[in-house]
């Protein structure tokens, strides 16, 4: 077969993400194996590629005679993989994928966008009827009566360059805040990828506050942050100022009629180390007559990004929603609870990142080199499973 299969995939991974190391010394805690983090771990890999979520599917597949097609050397059981996961350590993976990233940007993956951005955002993941790690977090009705368990964790991917990557994740225990933990791994993920590697970061208003904007500045960060009732003050003035004029700008964002109303004269609030705030309000008009209007404030100078392109920088929080937490979760099977361990959560909610990020640079850069036409996510699964179809003999008879 000349398309994509698992072992090439694998050899792509080896030699031209340079993951050898990684895959051969991943961290593993446990004592005694008997056998090797290398095969688990591409195991791992490999199966959420192939949107095979649970343990227990993928123990069927490596006992299958598609083992051999995946670039597995030997068959294993569920509990292996649970063991395994409790023990390996999450921060040589960490490591791994920013380096994956970093790699991504030398290899010129991001040339078609002069600014990088990074999106920062928290979902929901994992329920449960019973608390059983220390992630768990309690789902209360308004009467205060317990429904259940989640786990919530924060994300950091790159957006904004028409290839949306993650980099790192932070999940937080019940009493912690996705402020808090928003705030951590933004900052371990521009330590990983390096202070010149992305020029913004896109939030929701819940991060707009003067000590996270402040925390962006440090980190050599301008921010584009959602402007809702948080900040009254600074919200009324937006509001009381641009209903009056006209539009600064008006453009087509695909079927949409967009207009944008832009100032870079708003007073800071008591708390903001800014000189003067930015303030844009967009009107997104809809074929079907919907108009959706938000407004965003930032501390990006007009000579350096105009209306468009700051619209264009609001509007990319989305696709760590889209592109991230959706195909995350209906894709590579984020909300599964494969083994119901925190360290097993924890490194397995980093393999989906892991295996996003493969796929993604797999199959829009690597084969869609020189004339291939692009391959679609479905598509690719579909090549790599038929690959694993072991060959019929020939009918002699």
């Amino acid at each position: 077969m000349s398309g994509p299969t698992p072992r090439r995939l694998q050899r792509y991974v080896r030699r031209r993400l340079r993951l050898r190391a990684y895959l051969q010394s991943p961290g593993d805690g446990r004592q005694r194996p008997q056998i090797g983090a290398p095969i688990l771990l591409w195991a791992l890999l490999i199966g959420l590629i192939l949107r095979e979520w649970s343990f227990h599917a993928l123990e069927a597949l490596v006992r299958s005679p598609a083992r051999q097609g995946l670039g597995v050397g030997r068959r294993f059981s569920e509990d292996t993989l649970a063991y395994f996961t409790e023990r390996l350590d999450p921060e040589p993976m960490r490591a791994a994928l920013a380096a994956t990233v970093r790699r991504a940007k030398r290899n010129k993956a991001f040339d078609g966008t002069p600014w990088i951005g990074l999106a920062l955002d928290g979902t929901a993941a994992g329920r449960c009827r019973e608390a059983h790690c220390a992630l768990c977090q309690p789902i209360r009705d308004e009467q205060g009566r317990v429904h259940g368990h989640f786990h919530r964790l924060c994300l950091v991917s790159v957006v904004g360059t028409g290839l949306v990557l993650p980099v790192d994740l932070e999940p937080y225990p019940p009493g912690e805040s996705e402020y808090g933990a928003g705030q951590r791994v933004l900052q371990r993920a521009v330590s990983a990828v390096g202070r010149r590697f992305a020029q913004y970061v896109v939030v929701d208003g819940e991060f707009a506050t003067a000590p996270f904007l402040h925390l962006a500045g440090e980190l050599g960060l301008r921010v584009v942050a959602r402007l809702k009732g948080n900040l009254p003050e600074l919200s009324a003035a937006a509001q009381a100022r641009f209903p009056t004029q006209p539009p600064t700008a008006t453009f087509e964002d695909g079927r949409d009629r967009v207009e944008v109303w832009d100032a870079a004269d708003f007073d800071p609030w008591e708390t903001l180390r800014w000189a003067t705030v930015r303030v844009l309000r967009s009107r997104q008009h809809k074929p079907d007559g919907t108009v959706v209007e938000a407004y965003w404030l930032t501390d990006w100078p007009m000579r350096q990004v105009g209306s468009r392109a700051l619209y264009g920088m609001a509007k990319s929080r989305w696709e760590i929603e889209n592109q991230g937490f959706n195909d995350a979760k209906t894709r590579y099977g984020l909300e599964h609870l494969s083994h119901h361990h925190a360290n097993s959560l924890l490194v397995r909610w980093l393999l989906v990142l892991f295996a996003l990020t493969i796929e993604r640079l797999y199959r829009l850069r690597y084969l869609h080199r020189g004339w291939h036409h692009p391959h679609t996510a479905i598509e690719l699964v579909r090549l790599l499973r038929l690959s694993l179809c072991p060959p019929r003999p020939p009918d002699t008879s």
